[in-house]
């Protein structure tokens, strides 16, 4: 009897599995930013709390996740791409990010422009650390 990964085709040489873990965590990941941006549509001349939202909490689930799976938990095969890649790389949107810079730069809000995107990558970087800080701190079972 033929298993479902032997009749299905090899994605670029992966494992089919792990492709489909991220496509599974990406699409929860992009729904809940979906469903965010859904409540909270940004304006233009405004700080846009969605992104700056998700982007700031899918860079700690990021740190949180990749250490934890590094430093804590056994390796395996698709826990990684299911909530690193897939569901953080879904939630977080760098490239609407940009493009609510531009928008802000055509509305001639340039202090706003300068300020979220310092903001964006300062506090991302800030919660990454904190999240891996976090995960470290936690004493391991022995």
């Amino acid at each position: 009897m033929r298993r479902c990964r032997d009749t299905l085709p090899d994605v670029l040489g992966h494992d089919n599995r792990e492709v489909a873990a991220v496509f599974a965590g990406g699409a929860l990941g992009a729904t809940a930013r979906a469903l965010l941006d859904t409540v909270a549509a940004p304006d233009a001349g405004h700080w846009p709390w969605p992104t700056f939202v998700v982007n700031i909490v899918g860079a700690f689930l990021l740190g949180y996740f990749t250490t934890r799976l590094l430093e804590r938990l056994p390796v395996t095969s698709y826990r990684r791409p299911l909530l690193g890649t897939g569901l953080c790389g879904g939630l977080t949107t760098f490239s609407t990010m940009q493009v609510e810079t531009l928008r802000m730069l055509d509305h001639g809000a340039y202090g706003l422009a300068a300020g979220y995107t310092a903001a964006s990558v300062a506090l991302g970087l800030l919660a990454v650390y904190l999240a891996t800080a976090l995960v470290r701190r936690v004493r391991v079972r022995s």
